[in-house]
């Protein structure tokens, strides 16, 4: 694996591709939203970018993949673009269960879905398009419970996205996250797009608590430099603004961890980075 001048992953390269058991291959990726309309010449054009982002998925193969912002049009297209092995859970967040979603995708020929559910982040988070603490928008978090079928161990994954514009409401889905990994004692998960960096109270709650520590600094091997994940189609940057986080219970060795900064012909798949990590229960 080669990064380029720039930092970027050229055309074709691989970041980590498949595993073997008992590792673990699990990537959180915002693949920014589809828009009705766009400006002429937007980074943001769907049509543009979903060949970059379903060429990449089918050369990483991850078994465990957490998305944010995928509109039903770009869920269907991440199902396509990962194969018929693979499974979709999660709706929208609105009330209805349309619009905006967190859809997670698992291969099932390595876990074997035993429960899911997706939940607001909000005081009432059973109601689904609830919203509380400031956030303008609903904010949800899916939460799926998988057995391992190559070592029969149970695992729990959170695939969140938490607000953009409130200090608070992120705050409060932070305590959310420890109060879901608190719900069962089995190796958890959490991941997703926080819109905070490492030096914010949400990720402080979040690793003192002692439930849960940051993949980044807890691996064996870092394939990449500790890019800002929130790149907006440009160059990535050495930052502290690695705002799409992966934490996972103490009892998960996490063996290597990288951001792909993949670029084909010069373009981003989508204004973030995906977050990979090769994990052992």
């Amino acid at each position: 694996m080669t990064l380029s001048a720039d930092g970027t992953l050229q055309d074709g390269r691989v970041l980590v591709g498949p595993v073997d058991a008992p590792e673990l291959h699990v990537m959180t990726y915002n693949i920014r939203r589809l828009f009705s309309r766009y400006r002429p010449g937007s980074p943001d054009r769907w049509a543009n970018r979903e060949p970059l982002i379903a060429e990449l998925l089918q050369r990483e193969q991850p078994a465990l993949l957490g998305t944010q912002e995928a509109m039903p049009t770009q869920g269907r297209a991440l199902s396509h673009a990962l194969g018929r092995h693979y499974r979709r859970i999660g709706h929208g967040r609105n009330a209805d269960g349309h619009g905006e979603g967190c859809p997670t995708f698992y291969d099932t020929r390595r876990l074997e879905l035993t429960s899911w559910r997706q939940v607001a982040l909000s005081d009432t988070p059973a109601v689904a398009g609830s919203r509380s603490w400031g956030n303008m928008v609903p904010r949800i978090a899916v939460v799926a419970d998988f057995t391992d079928r190559a070592t029969g161990l149970p695992l729990r994954h959170v695939n969140t996205h938490f607000d953009h514009l409130s200090w608070r409401s992120r705050a409060e889905s932070a305590r959310m996250m420890l109060e879901i990994v608190a719900e069962v004692q089995v190796p958890t998960i959490v991941s997703g797009d926080t819109n905070a960096g490492i030096d914010t109270e949400p990720h402080r709650l979040l690793v003192e608590s002692g439930a849960l520590v940051d993949a980044w600094p807890a691996a064996h091997v870092r394939l990449t430099p500790e890019w800002g994940t929130w790149s907006n189609y440009k160059a990535p940057k050495r930052t502290t603004r690695r705002i799409d986080w992966m934490l996972v219970t103490p009892d998960i060795d996490v063996e290597r961890i990288g951001i792909n900064t993949t670029r084909v012909d010069g373009r981003a798949p989508s204004d973030h980075e995906a977050l990979q990590a090769v994990v052992r229960c």
